[in-house]
């Protein structure tokens, strides 16, 4: 179980592949890195050294209970942290929902670190009203429904593993609610991600990922950014289950844009070009 110190908390990650194309994947809100435990070993195989967090307060990372530990820009910080403990100077970073704001917000923070951004269902502009409807009866009832929510987490945890679509869902209700509960009120009282200013400043070639029909990642999100973003291929997804049950088309876009980055190709032109 590899791991590494980031401010006196354990973080957690998993491995897959070797060799001089690191990408570094990132989970969504309160998910963990086996949601990549299909993508990572297939993007090994086609050739990449597959990095899969646990941002801390997230699967097998220390989970503290206090809300202050926890931000967009914090979690940002501890991908540089992996890339630091790994002797990376930098890497292809991706992730999904969470995992692409994280991505973002590196991206802003330290861009010689990100190579290249894989961003599927970014929570951007047109997405803070869902949000919030969506997010805040969750925070009230993880902080008022501690006791039986630990009985529950307790409870499913019991459950094996045994479909990866299943599990997903099943890792939101395993945690103890009290991570989960600073983990959101410290994302709600932080910035979501980098602002449109910075955004159009980013120049790193992306994958952008987005799908319809659904508020807390609208389509048009996915848009703005590939519009924003110089540098950048927009991918239409047929909806939010397309990776998890027919994943052949997103692997084969995602290993073609890996080997655009790695081979210096300017991504928004190979796609006009091909238009």
């Amino acid at each position: 179980m590899p791991e590494f110190d980031y401010n006196g908390y354990r973080i957690s990650y998993d491995e897959y592949g070797a060799g001089e194309r690191p990408l570094v994947l990132v989970h969504g809100l309160l998910m963990n890195r086996r949601m990549f435990d299909r993508l990572g070993p297939e993007m090994a195989a086609r050739g990449n050294r597959v990095i899969a967090i646990d941002l801390l307060g997230h699967g097998r990372s220390d989970r503290p209970p206090e809300m202050s530990q926890y931000s967009m820009t914090f979690f940002a910080r501890q991908i540089e942290a992996l890339l630091d403990h790994l002797d990376l100077d930098s890497a292809v970073v991706g992730g999904t929902s969470l995992g692409a704001n994280v991505t973002l917000e590196l991206a802003y923070l330290s861009p010689k670190r990100v190579r290249g951004m894989m961003v599927e269902m970014p929570v951007l502009d047109n997405a803070l009203l869902a949000a919030a409807v969506i997010f805040t009866p969750i925070m009230v009832g993880l902080r008022f429904g501690e006791p039986v929510l630990k009985l529950v987490a307790s409870m499913a945890r019991r459950i094996p593993r045994t479909n990866q679509l299943l599990d997903l869902g099943l890792d939101w209700i395993r945690q103890d609610p009290a991570p989960s509960s600073a983990i959101l009120e410290g994302l709600f009282l932080g910035s979501s991600a980098p602002h449109h200013q910075f955004r159009v400043e980013m120049t790193q070639p992306t994958l952008v990922i987005g799908h319809h029909a659904d508020p807390l990642h609208p389509f048009s999100d996915s848009g703005m950014l590939a519009e924003e973003l110089p540098n950048a291929r927009l991918i239409e997804a047929s909806s939010i289950l397309e990776w998890r049950i027919s994943p052949d088309r997103l692997d084969d876009e995602l290993a073609r844009f890996l080997d655009e980055v790695w081979e210096g190709k300017p991504v928004a032109e190979a796609a006009l070009s091909e238009a």
